[in-house]
């Protein structure tokens, strides 16, 4: 080989390595990147921006908000601004997944001026947060909801999404299941309230595992009595109730396996939910 053949193989050599060298590096970072990305996930959430456009304040001021502000595991806030014509009207939004295998996801209420409220998921979109399912608004302005938990009623894997729909005025209780971009009310059933008008606290009802199967803790309409709700059949059904001494306007709170407490107006009692089963 001539001495010009030898330098260009050596130039060759040199271009491969090179070559190999940026290649391994950019590897590198896809192993470092791709999984980050691919598995990124919402961690926390807040609504922001209070606004009185909408002007109903069922939870009291200043709970109505133009903005939700979300946070991921890998360290990116996103935003999701309502127009003009819709809130955000609840306290706090809440981290939810609906399977063990799902995307986590921010469950919040919203309300319309024309229509009131309904129920929204809200989930990572590419760069973005965006409305992925949703229930029928309840079609009246000033009428609210109040969600009552995130469980597997049916113990099939999948949660359902349960919520007293008006619980200032006969409020009924409805269970929601994801089916694509909605959010389908697969059962219902009346005399409910979880919540006094304007104030901030929500959790007046709660799901709970009671003997092996989610149930749902809810008062009735005048909010004297606990009922103990479960999802047979497809249908809700009482299957216990609590007499209460005076109305509930406290959050439950859940002791053990088997015992609650309850927020009235002057006590915290304690109960044995397992005595108050037909």
């Amino acid at each position: 080989m001539t001495e010009a053949g030898k330098r260009e193989m050596l130039i060759l050599v040199k271009i491969l390595r090179r070559l190999l060298f940026v290649a391994a590096r950019f590897a590198a970072v896809l192993v470092l990147v791709g999984p980050a990305a691919g598995g990124e996930t919402l961690t926390a959430a807040r609504y922001a921006q209070p606004v009185d456009r909408y002007g109903h304040f069922a939870p009291g001021r200043p709970h109505e908000y133009a903005r939700l502000t979300a946070t991921t595991n890998s360290g990116r806030e996103l935003v999701l601004e309502l127009p003009q014509n819709e809130v955000f009207e609840d306290v706090a939004p809440r981290l939810v997944r609906l399977a063990a295998d799902g995307p986590q996801e921010i469950l919040a209420i919203i309300s319309g001026r024309a229509s009131g409220a309904r129920l929204a998921l809200i989930g990572l979109r590419g760069d973005a947060i965006a409305i992925s399912a949703q229930s029928a608004a309840i079609g009246t302005p000033n009428r609210w909801l109040n969600p009552v938990g995130v469980a597997d009623l049916d113990g099939d894997g999948r949660a359902e999404i349960a919520a007293v729909i008006t619980p200032h005025i006969s409020g009924t209780l409805k269970v929601y299941r994801r089916k694509g971009a909605e959010l389908v009310e697969i059962a219902a059933l009346a005399d409910f309230s979880n919540h006094v008008y304007g104030t901030p606290e929500l959790a007046l009802s709660a799901p709970m595992s009671i003997e092996g199967r989610m149930r749902l803790l809810v008062p009735d309409a005048a909010r004297r009595k606990l009922r103990i709700i479960a999802l047979e059949g497809g249908k809700v059904v009482e299957i216990g109730r609590c007499a209460l001494s005076a109305p509930i306007t406290g959050a439950i709170k859940l002791l053990s396996p088997r015992e609650i407490s309850v927020g009235l107006s002057s006590s915290r009692p304690v109960i044995a939910v397992g005595n108050c089963l037909k």
